[in-house]
C-alpha cells in the first residue's frame, strides 16, 4: 500500500525542515509529469508508467498548467516531476496557482542536465520512476522539506516564479555559458564545476572592463534597509543547504534564504575565491567586497536579467522571499 504524506510538525507546512518521517494513510492517485525532451529522458526512454499512475508530457507552460490544474481537481497525493532543474521550477511556480494551499507530496527524478535540487536533497543520479514507487511503500517514507525562493515582478506583468537557485550579473553570464558546455557533454556535477572554472578564468585575467568583471546595474534593500552599491558583479541566492562538489559560497549550510553579494570589478578574486567557495567567515571578505547576507525579503531594482534554476528571465523591479516548504519523497 501506497502512503500519503501529512505535515508531522507542528510548526507548520511554512517552515524549513530537515529529513524526517512522515505520518502513513492511504495514498493512491499518483501522477507525473515528465519531460521528455530532458538530457536523461532522450538518452535513456522510459517506458510507461505503472497501470494506476497517471503520466502527462506538456509543452509549454499553458498545457502544463491545463494538466496540473486537472490533477488538482481529481485530487492528487503524490506529483512526480521527471526532468531536471527547469521541469521542477515550471511545475513549483505553477503549483499555487493550482493547488492552492493543499499541496501533495512531490518527489524528483533527476533527469536533467545538473539537478542541483536533486544533488541537495540527497536523490540519487539513477533513481527513476520505479525507485520513488518503492519509496513511497515504505511504511515512513522519508521525506524532506524545502522553501523555494519565490521571485515576484513589483508591477505584477507576470505570474511569480519560484526556484531554488538565483543569480544576476556574472551568473547570467556562466549560465549563458553553461550552455555551450552541455552541447559538448559535459552534465551534471561536471558541467557545474566547468561552468565555474570557465567564469572564475576570465574574471581573474580579464581587464577591469573585461565582459566577466564588469557590473550590471543592482539596487539592493534587504528587509527594508538600502545597501550601497548600484553596480554589482554578482548576486546570487538559494534556499538549498548543499550544493555541488561542497561549495559553500554562502558559508555554513543552514536553513533559510541566504545572499552572496559582490562588488563590481571583483577585487584580488584569486585571494578571494578560496575562502569564498570554502565557506570560510574570514573579515576581510567584507572589506573586498564580498558579503554574506540571510534577509527575510530582497528587493532587487536595475532591471538586469536574471537567472532562475538555469534559464534567464527579464529583469525589472523584483522581490525575492521565501515561499512556503514543499516536501519531497527521496530515496
Amino acid at each position: 500500500m501506497l502512503h500519503r504524506a501529512r505535515h508531522p510538525d507542528p510548526a507548520g507546512p511554512g517552515r524549513a525542515q530537515g529529513l524526517h518521517p512522515i505520518l502513513a494513510v492511504e495514498m493512491t492517485r499518483i501522477g507525473v509529469v515528465r519531460n521528455p525532451k530532458s538530457h536523461g529522458n532522450r538518452a535513456n526512454p522510459p517506458g510507461p508508467p505503472p497501470e494506476g499512475v497517471r503520466l502527462v508530457e506538456p509543452f509549454g507552460r499553458d498545457a502544463l498548467r491545463t494538466e496540473l490544474e486537472g490533477f488538482a481537481r481529481d485530487g492528487l497525493d503524490l506529483l512526480i516531476i521527471d526532468g531536471g532543474d527547469g521541469t521542477v521550477r515550471d511545475v513549483i511556480s505553477l503549483l499555487p496557482h493550482t493547488f492552492g494551499e493543499q499541496l501533495p507530496l512531490l518527489a524528483v527524478l533527476p533527469s536533467g542536465k545538473t539537478n542541483v535540487l536533486a544533488i541537495d536533497l540527497g536523490t540519487p543520479s539513477d533513481w527513476r520512476l520505479e525507485e520513488a514507487l518503492l519509496a513511497a511503500r515504505r511504511t515512513e517514507p522519508r521525506v524532506k522539506s524545502r522553501p523555494p525562493l519565490r521571485v515576484s515582478w513589483v508591477d505584477g506583468h507576470r505570474p511569480c516564479l519560484q526556484g531554488f537557485f538565483f543569480g544576476v550579473g556574472a551568473f547570467v553570464k556562466a549560465t549563458n555559458l553553461s550552455q555551450k558546455v552541455h552541447k559538448v557533454g559535459f552534465f551534471h556535477n561536471l558541467a557545474v564545476g566547468v561552468t565555474i572554472a570557465t567564469a572564475t578564468f576570465g574574471a581573474l585575467f580579464g581587464g577591469a572592463r573585461d565582459e566577466w568583471r564588469e557590473g550590471v546595474p543592482a539596487k539592493l534593500v534587504f528587509d527594508g534597509e538600502t545597501q550601497p552599491g548600484e553596480e554589482r558583479f554578482a548576486i546570487v541566492a538559494t534556499a538549498l543547504k548543499r550544493l555541488p562538489f561542497g561549495l559553500k559560497p554562502f558559508g555554513p549550510p543552514r536553513e533559510g534564504l541566504k545572499i552572496l553579494d559582490v562588488d563590481a570589478p571583483p577585487r584580488r578574486l584569486l585571494k578571494a575565491l578560496p575562502l569564498v567557495l570554502s565557506g570560510k567567515a574570514e573579515p576581510q571578505l567584507e572589506g573586498l567586497g564580498y558579503r554574506r547576507r540571510d534577509p527575510h525579503l530582497v528587493s532587487l531594482g536595475g532591471g538586469a536579467p536574471f537567472v532562475l534554476d538555469g534559464e534567464v528571465f527579464e529583469g525589472g523591479e523584483l522581490t525575492i522571499a521565501l515561499g512556503p516548504a514543499l516536501r519531497f519523497l527521496v530515496g
